[in-house]
């Protein structure tokens, strides 16, 4: 944890000091790398990552830290209080212009499911969502986790197309504009599921959804953010309640001859304004 506290230290300095050896040595890399190194940071403790952040314009939207690379610094040294070392795998990441995905398999403060997005601007991240949520290592009823299953990117030109069945997925079927499409975008039951309470195929969809039906639990989406996507892999951002409460949904789709053809996903309660550590919003900027 000392690593860490030093981390953090390099981080308030990096605010009035510049390294041009540092500077090029990024021009080498590419965004995605510098998004993975800076999350793998968190269990290293290495410094040259926070060289990766625009020191003087970093804006935050996770609502539990504080805005700004000084913010994100006073969280890292708040690991120095939790008595294991921080683990991070990033399993997936993905460019998509100016932003940056990253599937992550985590442990701070316990284990947890994360997606982050990054946004860069000349070549440093100036913006950062991410979408968290506790996971105690059980295997789905299909017995898969939030990260595990296919890691190859590929159909890269494709992309566009794939993020436009995507949209299409979560305005017709998710927000119930036409649900009557569902069947359109899979291939009969040849559907792989990570969700962590959900079975593969239509039929362990429907199975879910008619069980919380019986709990009275709803899950609703009102509006779509954000849709990323690299080749077969989409990201969709949506907002909208579970069980009543606002919650943001990350949504990652695995598309193979356009059709759905396996999902992982994070949803996460978004906390009362009341709690919220700077004004940016869990969703600001995402257009």
């Amino acid at each position: 944890m000392k690593k860490l506290l030093v981390l953090t230290f390099v981080a308030l300095m990096l605010n009035s000091c510049g390294d041009n050896q540092n500077s090029k040595k990024m021009n080498n890399i590419s965004n995605k790398e510098k998004a993975v190194a800076l999350l793998k940071a968190i269990e290293t403790g290495a410094s040259e990552p926070i060289g990766y952040v625009n020191a003087a314009n970093y804006k935050q939207h996770n609502l539990g830290v504080e805005d700004g690379l000084d913010g994100f610094g006073r969280a890292l040294a708040g690991l120095a209080t939790y008595p294991e070392k921080a683990k991070v795998n990033t399993v997936r990441a993905f460019e998509d212009g100016d932003f940056v995905v990253c599937h992550t398999d985590y442990n701070f403060f316990g284990p947890k499911a994360g997606f982050d997005i990054f946004r860069f601007e000349d070549g440093k991240i100036v913006e950062h969502w991410d979408n968290l949520m506790v996971y105690d290592g059980a295997k789905n009823p299909s017995g898969h986790t939030p990260f595990d299953g296919t890691t190859e990117f590929k159909d890269f030109d494709k992309t566009e197309a794939n993020k436009m069945i995507v949209k299409n997925f979560v305005q017709d079927v998710l927000m119930g504009q036409h649900p009557e499409n569902l069947t359109n975008y899979f291939n009969g039951n040849n559907y792989i599921q990570h969700n962590t309470a959900i079975a593969d195929g239509l039929d362990g969809l429907g199975a879910a959804l008619a069980a919380m039906a019986e709990q009275g639990i709803k899950m609703e989406y009102f509006t779509i953010h954000k849709i990323l996507g690299c080749g077969n892999f989409v990201l969709a951002v949506s907002e909208g309640a579970f069980a009543g409460q606002p919650t943001s949904y990350y949504d990652l789709f695995r598309i193979e001859n356009g059709k759905i053809a396996e999902h992982w996903d994070v949803m996460e309660t978004i906390a009362p304004e009341s709690e919220w550590k700077h004004q940016n919003g869990k969703f600001g900027g995402l257009k």
